[in-house]
């Protein structure tokens, strides 16, 4: 995909940026910023959506992202002066300011159906697949060596219960232990597309797990992360290491499954890459992106009318379009919503996304309770499934059954820290501790979610009315000030419209405070 703005094309596929045709050098962070803004010239980037998505959620200082910005301004020839193409929001973010197109046979005017309309697709991508290897061991272990196979063990069995990825068995994958685990080997020899391996390290009475994913095409590394326990508690810790890398997994395979798919050329895709080249613009929410998902979605099951996850992902695009009122026909969004979830779960019950979708029918249909059995079930399918936990929570904070909304709102945060509803998993929150009556919590937690890469306006809603419970009037006002210039039209019914509220208390509470907001 090609971008072109004055005498300028961003090149996606050969990670290029050009100037008068000549290639401009950029560091592939710079050049990745670049590709971020200009993909998503139609609204602010916040500094932690640049973090989360340039630097995959790493701890980066202020000067690092200054830095990267000032080096892109140089490539383009601007300056923090002028600002021609990057427009600073001071304490908010960074903006593409500049026209920028499609080139290769698009235009601003094409639709995105239009688009996808086009030549054969390629031979489809089979589902992801993945070997999960036997760990090595380092130190003296005693009683405890066992780990080594059992962990890796373990987690092939939750895996196998992931029903979009194919996961290699035990009896094959155990066959290379360590120290013979070179993942492009392997993966040729098991034909799979990840490996999984994993150190665990035992230094006296502490124990370090390091597990490394990475692509078996090239060896690249798509993610790590450590954990460290004390020996003698290893057995129990266990459970929850192996959820937090199974709901690593969850995230990173399908983004990185998405970024190859970025490098194909839209009238090329096959059903897997037009699905998860969906998600990635459905989980920016907005109008413009989640219209594009939609093409894609309706593209992949074209392409495979039997994908029960393109099927639940149409769902949960009609459902933004009802959710956020982005279309002009909400009611043949619920519609919609409800077909293609009944669809997915026709031809796959036991998928947890297909049940998900379900779930989150009943909550635009204005019957939160009749959705809980379907987010339950979702659940108890993956227990891992961060979004089913948290679509639970809300669906419980909503319905006014409170036992359990914040210790699953919790979870939800812990099995998927960078998830893509991180903002809705701390919005919750925010509810079960108004709830509670802990106004000041409930105000904090409202600053943090409205604050969350991804947050829409009526997160900034709850962020204005929970700040007017407890007394802030200078943040109600800000949060209130930043609704009306997202959402211009945004009024209390509007919210419950959204957020129908069981709890006549609370909804007695947040309907006082929006209207001292002047919603």
């Amino acid at each position: 995909m090609i971008y072109a703005f004055d005498d300028f094309e961003l090149d996606a596929q050969k990670v290029e940026l050009r100037g008068n045709g000549a290639a401009i050098a950029l560091e592939p962070q710079v050049f990745a910023l670049l590709l971020l803004l200009v993909e998503n010239q139609d609204r602010l980037v916040s500094r932690d959506e640049i973090i989360e998505k340039v630097w995959d959620g790493r701890i980066v200082s202020d000067s690092a992202l200054s830095s990267r910005i000032k080096a892109l301004r140089a490539a383009l020839g601007d300056d923090g002066k002028a600002q021609r193409y990057i427009r600073t929001l001071h304490g908010r973010g960074f903006r593409f300011v500049g026209e920028a197109r499609l080139a290769q046979d698009l235009s601003p005017s094409v639709s995105v159906t239009a688009e996808l309309d086009s030549p054969p697709p390629q031979p489809a991508r089979p589902r992801p697949s993945i070997a999960v290897l036997p760990f090595r061991l380092v130190g003296v272990a005693g009683d405890a060596a066992s780990v080594a196979d059992a962990l890796p063990d373990e987690i092939i069995a939750v895996l196998a219960r992931l029903r979009w990825l194919f996961v290699i068995a035990r009896g094959s994958t155990f066959r290379f232990r360590p120290p013979h685990q070179d993942t492009r080997e392997i993966g040729a020899a098991l034909n799979v597309r990840y490996c999984l391996t994993g150190a665990i390290e035992i230094t006296g009475k502490r124990t370090t797990i390091a597990v490394e994913l990475a692509d078996a095409s090239d060896a690249s590394v798509v993610w790590g992360d450590r954990f460290t326990t004390l020996l003698e508690d290893i057995h129990d810790t266990r459970e929850r290491i192996i959820a937090a890398i199974v709901a690593a997994l969850e995230l990173h395979i399908p983004r990185h499954e998405a970024d190859a798919a970025r490098l194909i050329s839209p009238d090329r895709l096959d059903a897997w890459s037009a699905y998860h080249l969906g998600l990635q613009h459905l989980y920016r929410f907005s109008g413009a992106d989640n219209a594009r998902a939609l093409g894609l979605f309706e593209k992949a099951v074209t392409l495979d009318p039997r994908f029960a996850r393109a099927h639940a992902a149409l769902s949960s695009a009609h459902f933004q379009n009802a959710f956020q009122r982005y279309g002009d026909n909400r009611d043949a969004d619920v519609l919609n919503a409800r077909r293609y979830a009944e669809r997915s779960v026709e031809l796959d019950p036991v998928d947890p996304f297909a049940n998900f979708s379900m779930g989150r029918v009943y909550w635009v249909e204005n019957d939160i309770l009749g959705g809980v059995a379907w987010l339950d079930r979702s659940v108890s399918l993956s227990p891992n499934y961060a979004q089913g936990v948290y679509a639970r929570a809300w669906a419980n904070a909503i319905a006014g059954n409170g036992a359990d909304v914040a210790e699953d709102a919790k979870l939800a945060l812990s099995l998927s820290p960078l998830d893509p509803f991180r903002y809705g998993m701390i919005g919750v929150r925010a509810f079960a501790a108004l709830a509670n009556g802990d106004t000041s919590a409930a105000a904090r937690l409202g600053d943090e979610a409205a604050r969350a890469p991804g947050a829409h306006a009526l997160i900034a809603a709850i962020a204005a009315a929970v700040h007017s419970i407890d007394g802030n009037e200078e943040r109600a006002r800000f949060w209130s000030d930043n609704v009306r210039s997202r959402r211009p039209g945004m009024t209390s019914a509007t919210f419950f419209e959204a957020f129908p509220f069981s709890n006549l208390v609370v909804r007695a509470k947040l309907a006082a405070a929006l209207a001292h907001c002047g919603f």
